[in-house]
């Protein structure tokens, strides 16, 4: 799981480099600017894991695979009939199994949709503030710095009961 967490950072990061655009003029990065920024951080963190939850959730109570060794098991031979048949997978399992697959495959697309509309959103965030805040954090480590404790922040509050971002 934690491998494909990293996929979603790695790939998302990348993904939305689409807005990435010189600024004509440079403006200064204000307090504001970095507190919605932040926001769809912790909003597109959250969305992954609600996802990755799901994913779970999709394997440790699916009715045909029946929970995570068996998983485990089809996953280790997929791809290899020999394994498949050693393995005694039905033709049922690997229905099952390749809709798992096919809700992973997803999730990198889901992430990137997911906060891309929220970047786009002016009232959440704004393209223009989007690349403002991108572009001074990436070259101001302090300024990143301070955005990254801003969400350390948000998680925070969060598990203590409180929605910041909504």
């Amino acid at each position: 799981m934690k491998k494909i967490w990293m996929f979603f950072v790695l790939f998302g990061g990348l993904s939305l480099a689409v807005f990435a655009q010189e600024a004509t003029v440079e403006e200064a990065v204000t307090d504001e600017d970095l507190k919605k920024y932040a926001t769809v951080e912790v909003m597109t963190s959250e969305f992954v894991q609600k996802k990755t939850d799901e994913l779970r959730n999709m394997i440790l109570n699916n009715e045909v695979i029946k929970g995570g060794a068996r998983y485990n098991e089809i996953k280790a031979a997929w791809g290899d009939e020999a394994k498949l048949t050693a393995a005694n997978v039905t033709p049922e399992e690997k229905a099952a199994y390749q809709v798992i697959l096919d809700f992973q495959g997803s999730l990198q697309q889901s992430v990137v949709d997911y906060k891309t509309e929220l970047i786009k959103d002016d009232a959440i965030l704004g393209v223009s503030t989007y690349n403002k805040v991108n572009g001074a954090i990436k070259e101001d480590p302090a300024l990143k710095e301070k955005m990254d404790q801003m969400v350390e922040e948000m998680k925070a509050k969060e598990g203590d009961g409180d929605n910041p971002v909504n």
